[in-house]
Parts: C-alpha cells; structure tokens; sequence
C-alpha cells in the first residue's frame, strides 16, 4: 500500500493506493546485468518470452530446474560429473523439474533421492556426484530465496519509511509451490528478510489460490467505494432539493 502523496501519475495526497509491483519483470531495464550468470542468460535466449520478467527467471519455480540442469550439464562437459558422460534426458530443457530440488535437498533421506532421481535421469551417479549435485540445488534455491528477500524488505523499508515508523509490523501472504513444497526455502527467505531490513517485524501467511482471492478482494473495494460515492451523490442530490424547497417558501 503505497501513500497517494508518492504516486506520481494520479491527483490527490491523502490516502493510499494498492500497488502492483509485478516485480517479476524487475532488472529487464538492464538494472540486473551485473549479477546475471552464464545459465540465466541460456534460460531467458531459451524462454518463451526472452527478454523480460528477468527477475521471475531467477527466483521462480517455473524456472529453477532449468538453471540447476544448465549448471550440472557444464560441470558434467568440465568432467567434473557423472565421469564427464551426459545423457539425453540431461541434454533436453525443463527435464530437470523444480520439484526435484525439494526431493534432493531433503534432510535425511535427500542423497538417496538424488541417486533415484539421477539415475532416473540416465546418469551414472556415484556418492560424491549426489552431492555436488545437492550442492547446486542448494546454491540455486538459496540465491532465490536471498533475491527474494531483498526484494521484499526493499518494499518494506520503503513502507516504514514513507510512514515515518520507527518499527514496521506487517504480515506478507504467500503463494507458490516452491515456498510450501522447498523444505527450507521459506527458512532462507525469512531468514535473508530479517538481515536485510531488521527494523520491519514481517509475519508469513501461507496464501491458497493468492490470485484469485485478490482479485476478489479489490473488486469488493472497488464494489464498497462505488456504493459509497452512489450514496454519497443521491445525498447531495436531496441536500440541494431541501434547499430549492426552502428557497421557494421563502419567495412566497
């Protein structure tokens, strides 16, 4: 919720308005070139869509998997892998889905996932392969998590700033499979958060179907201020009858 006073492109300073950020598109002006890997470029030229929502091609479950398949296929080519031998299904985008992240980064039982799911993949995977392996995962998810959060206490910092709060208490919803699915994605995201911006105390709230219930809710807002101004027009309307009323008895 963004103060009217610092919306540049509508009248009026009192109040606030509900901002959209669609941050997914953040950095496609260029502003994230600096920290833009080898692999993101490969996944953006490969994307349907190259070129934009750069920010959603770091962080997003859509897109996880591709990156970490991208990195194993260079260490693999490097010989630092799987005895230097791909396979097919390596070699072919989106075969290495997000979801097998969660699986391999799992606290007990994620090696032994790692083998299932490499083999499953047509690799010869060995111990220490399951681990490098689970060591990309980790530095994948941990960087989504990280930009995420900068991201988010820049919005709140912004927030508490623009409020003139010393502390800012407010609870962010959250939508998305790798936040619930991950097993400790949100951990490294709250963990970044409170790094990142320690006078904002932010309270997690697991959202279900986040889209639709917010399109329900601004079309109830709009629906409730409409109604008002409706009420708010008949009562002026009636306010200037009186008046022409009152005018009349006067004249006669």
């Amino acid at each position: 919720m963004e103060e009217m006073r610092n919306v540049k492109r509508t009248e009026g300073e009192d109040g606030r308005m509900c901002i959209n950020t669609e941050w997914g598109g953040f950095g496609d002006d260029g502003s994230l070139q600096s920290i833009l890997t080898e692999f993101d470029l490969v996944v953006d030229r490969e994307s349907l869509n190259p070129g934009v929502h750069t920010f959603e091609k770091m962080i997003s479950g859509m897109y996880l998997g591709e990156v970490v398949r991208l990195v194993l296929v260079s260490l693999t080519q490097e010989g630092l892998l799987f005895g230097g031998q791909t396979s097919p299904d390596l070699l072919t985008q989106g075969h290495f889905e997000t979801r097998y992240m969660s699986d391999i980064e799992q606290e007990d039982v994620g090696l032994d996932q790692a083998q299932v799911i490499l083999t499953g993949l047509g690799l010869k995977a060995g111990p220490v392969d399951c681990r490098v392996v689970r060591l990309v995962c980790d530095a994948i998810s941990t960087r989504s998590a990280q930009l995420c959060a900068a991201a988010l206490a820049t919005l709140a910092k912004r927030i508490r700033t623009n409020r003139g709060l010393q502390r800012l208490e407010t609870t962010v919803g959250v939508d998305g499979t790798v936040y619930k699915k991950h097993p400790n994605f949100s951990q490294k995201l709250q963990a970044a958060v409170r790094v990142l911006a320690p006078k904002c105390h932010i309270k997690f709230l697991v959202s279900e179907d986040g889209s639709g219930k917010g399109a329900a809710m601004v079309t109830a807002v709009a629906q409730r201020l409409a109604r008002q101004s409706r009420l708010l027009e008949e009562s002026d309307g009636e306010e200037s009858e009186e008046e022409e009323v009152e005018e009349d008895d006067e004249y006669m």
